[in-house]
């Protein structure tokens, strides 16, 4: 692999791509360390311990939430907003033919995306000014500075858009997912110094430690597995005569992932759980509101099961949304392949369902029990854990990709790749 990486800067095209990508990282780190002004960060950070949705944000942001930076809000706009529209491509018949075109179609439905996350940005900017007004969190109370917030928390998300499709042109990987990835690592020396206090402190001793690091080994090698993971189906097919040519015969397969969905069931499950606390925590006097905080607690068991089952639902709710076997089956019969043992059409298409059933719910308990895992590391050492298991999936999920787009770059130039 060392040898790969040394093959990569000796590609001039390539070692432009990945500095160019550096540099755009740069530029996202110095700007989350610009801060919005007026605002009170000792309160800000009081209400991110409380355990509200804004915990999830100053992850995803990579600690700029906390500092309540231009790029507080992140690029969690941009993915709600693509999320939104992947379903709607399923429920509008308009906007699913404009995803099956060509470049054009593409184009149309990216930018429906970019005017969906401005709106979106917008509306969550200016109910973020209205929670942290009701706390005081504002050194300068008044409308013209809650829409001046507003405008900037919008305006450094929509920055951050245009920075994440730089990279996809010009640069390694998804753009939008390697801005995540960034803001993730970036929280790991703070978490490395923190377990070094730990232990100086004779809070953690060393053995735990080193066990610790021996776990969180194993489980990335986990989660690699599983990313990688996919059920692969036989499909042939049959011969065809043309003129004096003779085409098909080959056997391919479907390859059915295991984690189809990917970390989106995750941060749906983790949305709504979040929701009735931070509601609850607008009323900080009530005692219903006090019981929905106690209840909704990330480490009470009750939190746990609920987060679990919630993420199993989504990952059959995406799985479903993204992949139609009766679509693939389709297909299969249009081109003359057929499964082994199976008729073209309903009964190939009732097979890869019940395959891609069971190999979902073997996904859905895997993402499951990684997300829950932080929470039951903490509650049994008391250690706070700076790298939960969404963060986990992410980082994993997207450095995979990427070597996957390098590997793919050495290959056509006839160079070894990363997989032997």
């Amino acid at each position: 692999m060392l040898n790969t990486l040394s093959s990569v800067w000796k590609l001039d095209e390539l070692r432009k791509k990945i500095l160019f990508t550096l540099m755009m990282f740069v530029i996202f780190r110095l700007g989350a360390h610009v801060p919005v002004p007026g605002i009170n960060n000792q309160i800000l950070n009081e209400l991110i311990g409380n355990g509200t949705i804004f915990g999830f944000f100053d992850i995803i942001s990579g600690g700029a939430f906390k500092r309540f930076s231009i790029f507080a809000m992140g690029i969690m706009p941009y993915i709600n907003a693509s999320i939104i529209m992947q379903l709607l491509t399923v429920v509008i018949p308009a906007l699913e033919k404009l995803a099956k075109e060509d470049v054009e179609g593409r184009k149309k439905i990216n930018q429906y995306t970019r005017y969906g996350t401005v709106v979106l940005g917008l509306l969550q900017s200016l109910g973020m000014a209205l929670y942290l007004a009701r706390t005081n969190a504002f050194l300068y109370p008044g409308l013209q500075n809650y829409l001046v917030v507003a405008v900037v928390l919008t305006a450094g998300t929509a920055f951050l858009m245009w920075l994440g499709e730089l990279i996809t042109e010009n640069g390694i990987g998804n753009g939008i997912s390697l801005i995540i990835f960034a803001g993730i690592v970036s929280r790991l020396p703070a978490g490395a110094v923190s377990l070094y206090q730990y232990v100086t402190a004779g809070t953690l001793n060393i053995i735990s430690a080193i066990l610790f690091g021996v776990l969180a080994v194993l489980i990335i090698a986990a989660v690699i597995a599983m990313q990688q993971g996919e059920r692969r189906i036989t499909v042939q097919y049959a011969k065809r005569v043309v003129g004096r040519r003779v085409y098909g015969g080959q056997s391919t397969h479907i390859p059915l992932k295991v984690n189809q969905a990917g970390v989106i069931p995750v941060i749906f499950a983790m949305s709504i759980l979040l929701f009735p606390s931070t509601l609850a925590s607008w009323f900080p006097n009530s005692g219903f509101a006090n019981a929905i905080v106690s209840v909704f607690n990330p480490r009470s068991a009750f939190y746990m099961f609920l987060y679990a089952l919630l993420i199993i639902f989504f990952t059959y709710f995406y799985t479903a949304v993204s992949f139609n076997p009766y679509d693939v089956a389709d297909n299969m019969k249009k081109y003359g392949g057929f499964i082994p043992g199976l008729r073209p059409g309903r009964p190939t298409a009732e097979y890869i369902e019940k395959i891609l059933s069971r190999v979902t719910l073997a996904g859905a308990i895997f993402l499951a029990f990684i997300a829950i895992l932080p929470n039951i590391l903490m509650g049994i050492t008391g250690v706070n854990l700076y790298f939960g298991g969404t963060s986990l999936l992410i980082v994993v999920g997207v450095a995979l990709e990427t070597m996957k787009q390098l590997e793919a770059h050495l290959l056509m130039r006839h160079y070894q790749g990363f997989m032997k």
